[in-house]
């Protein structure tokens, strides 16, 4: 008895998402996938009705049926208020993990780094990418950067997982905690312990200014990298440049319950419906969905017949080059959909033959997070922001220093530079001040709140945070020059 196919839910999408889709299942089905796609309509079509999100309640109830999504590109307006698509499928369905393999096809398509072969493994949830934003005063706008434990933690033992389940030999963590000693700090600290379980998989660590350099320079020292949401989304577009054609790059983005696949680069709409477009990727999007539903047989086919049809040099024109050795015929997307399609059962003599395994039905199984030690929480004082244009810090701390009775005024700063007391006058100011009144001793949360009313009679404040100590630990950093 034949096993009844997987739901999956597709979108069409926009500019050449139609064609490439159509082309995408095509090779599918052809290749013997054993699915059952329901579509749904996402992105312009919706946002011109004035769907905010591009997409509506009701496609919900596909996404969260199948939980298997293969999405086309879409086009998200700019500004007016529009959200991403992406990101908001990404955050609603908790998909946690990016993943973007990165591969040099070299010789046939051109590349300066023909050894190319990671992987990038992109937090999708927090980061900045929470998008918590304020415009604190008139020249200043503020963006809430969210590093959690259960994120992070999450992240990394995925990637170690997935460098194990995929015979990769090595995991590099790219972060900045030499700077935001706190919040990277803490996902380096997650990425050192889970690490201890992992003792057959080399470990190490990049600043990510110097770790994206040697991405583009010498990317062959990577195998899989795991960093936070907005590394990630610079890193993987210079990986996915560095491979020679960012229109190859297929991604999967997994949570615990839901996945969604897709590829890597935009609607392109200068060329949709001119029939030109490469389906590439998100035909390897959709590999990636075939593993993750247990069908390793149909992926390797596809995959393999992919790299033959590429090693054959049947090229589409975005890696067609005129007069080399290896590019044979320049083709549409519906002559490099036969082609494929004819080579099924192929496999490639000069590019490495893809294996993919046994079969793992709905991807990688990690444990839970861990559960929070608890931590005695001390509040020993408060950060006032305050918005001012005319009174230097000086005067400021003049004016409000008297407001708190149980905390002294320690420090006034801007833009994270000490400016009260002993300020330079060369420093350059804007009009957000945050003022620290910092106890040696226990305050309550009643005393702040008075303190901060008294000084709000005195200035605009914009945000107060609280300052704590966990278990004797500072949970705050100091100034520059503090």
């Amino acid at each position: 008895m034949s096993q009844a196919p997987t739901p999956i839910t597709i979108a069409r999408g926009d500019g050449i998402g139609p064609e490439i889709m159509d082309a995408t299942l095509e090779i599918l089905t052809a290749a013997g996938a054993n699915i059952a796609p329901e579509e749904i309509v996402i992105g312009e079509a919706k946002y011109k009705e004035g769907v905010m999100t591009g997409i509506e309640d009701s496609a919900w109830d596909s996404l969260k049926k199948t939980k298997v999504f293969l999405k086309a590109p879409i086009t998200t307006p700019m500004g007016g208020g529009f959200k991403s698509l992406n990101v908001t499928v990404r955050k609603t369905l908790s998909l946690y993990a990016n993943v973007r393999p990165c591969v040099s096809y070299h010789p046939y398509v051109e590349t300066k780094q023909p050894n190319m072969d990671l992987v990038i493994v992109r937090e999708n949830e927090e980061d900045l990418y929470a998008g918590i934003e304020y415009q604190a005063t008139q020249d200043a706008m503020v963006c809430l950067k969210v590093i959690t434990k259960a994120g992070s933690e999450r992240i990394i033992r995925y990637a170690f997982e997935y460098a194990r389940a995929n015979n990769r030999k090595k995991v590099t963590c790219m972060i900045k905690d030499n700077i935001m000693k706190m919040s990277d700090g803490m996902f380096y600290a997650i990425f050192q312990d889970i690490g201890k379980e992992y003792k057959d998989i080399e470990q190490e660590r990049y600043i990510i200014d110097i770790g994206a350099a040697r991405i583009a320079s010498r990317p062959q020292d990577f195998d899989v990298i795991v960093t936070e949401n907005l590394y990630g989304d610079v890193v993987s577009d210079i990986a996915a440049e560095v491979t020679g054609s960012v229109g190859l790059g297929g991604s999967s983005n997994i949570g615990a319950h839901c996945a969604m696949f897709e590829a890597i680069h935009g609607s392109a709409p200068d060329i949709a419906g001119k029939g030109i477009a490469n389906p590439s990727g998100l035909l390897l999007g959709a590999v990636m969905m075939l593993v993750h539903i247990g069908q390793n047989d149909v992926a390797e086919k596809i995959h393999n017949a992919w790299l033959k049809t590429i090693e054959d040099g049947i090229h589409t024109g975005d890696i067609y080059k005129e007069g080399n050795d290896v590019s044979k015929e320049r083709v549409n997307t519906d002559g490099f959909k036969k082609a494929l399609i004819e080579r099924l059962g192929q496999k490639p003599s000069k590019m490495a033959v893809i294996d993919y395994g046994a079969p793992k039905p709905g991807g990688l199984v990690l444990p839970a997070v861990s559960k929070l030690k608890h931590e005695k929480k001390e509040l020993i004082g408060f950060d006032v922001h305050v918005e001012s244009h005319d009174d230097n810090a000086d005067t400021i701390a003049k004016k409000i220093k008297d407001k708190c009775s149980v905390a002294p005024l320690k420090i006034i700063s801007n833009r994270g530079v000490k400016v009260w007391p002993n300020g330079d006058a060369l420093t350059n100011v804007s009009g957000l001040y945050r003022c620290r009144f910092q106890s040696d001793k226990v305050i309550s949360y009643d005393d702040v709140f008075k303190s901060v009313a008294q000084i709000a009679k005195v200035y605009d404040v914009t945000s107060t945070e609280m300052l704590c100590n966990y278990d004797g630990r500072k949970g705050f950093t100091l100034s520059q020059g503090e």
